[in-house]
């Protein structure tokens, strides 16, 4: 089966219990699927994904001979898509700007809200809380962090 095809079938899959496939790749008897959801995906998720994975490919029976099935996510810190944003508001985020607001090129906290073109983060500076609106178009990078 031709690697498109794969794509699809396993694409229409994860839909159908909540994930998404970011991407699909074979390589030296190794199947490598990248999988998100809004959702934590912790080590239970990904055992979930392969047991729904393994049933699929068991049914349609893509690759010949033996391979490996390697499931994965983008971790703890993945990228965000901009598009996407209003799935993480009250989610602790990192986010690099292309022109500083304040002097400042990155910016460390809790997504407050989104709008259609700005998003509004609250974030510690010493020992008070902040708040900043940035400009969608003003953000180059931007990431879910960890919180210490």
């Amino acid at each position: 089966m031709e690697l498109k095809s794969l794509e699809k079938f396993v694409n229409d899959k994860l839909l159908e219990s909540g994930y998404e496939l970011i991407s699909l790749s074979l390589a030296n008897k190794t199947l490598s699927i990248v999988v998100d959801r809004v959702a934590p995906i912790d080590m239970d998720a990904i055992v979930e994904v392969t047991h729904i994975l393994n049933d699929l490919l068991d049914e349609i029976d893509p690759i010949e001979g033996e391979y490996t099935l390697d499931v994965s996510s983008l971790g703890a810190e993945k990228p965000l898509k901009i598009d996407r944003l209003n799935d993480y508001v009250n989610s602790y985020i990192n986010v690099h700007l292309i022109n500083p607001i304040n002097g400042e090129n990155i910016y460390e906290g809790d997504l407050v809200s989104v709008s259609d073109e700005i998003i509004t983060l609250s974030y510690r500076q010493k020992t008070r809380i902040k708040t900043v609106d940035i400009q969608k178009s003003n953000i180059s990078k931007i990431r879910l962090a960890i919180k210490f």
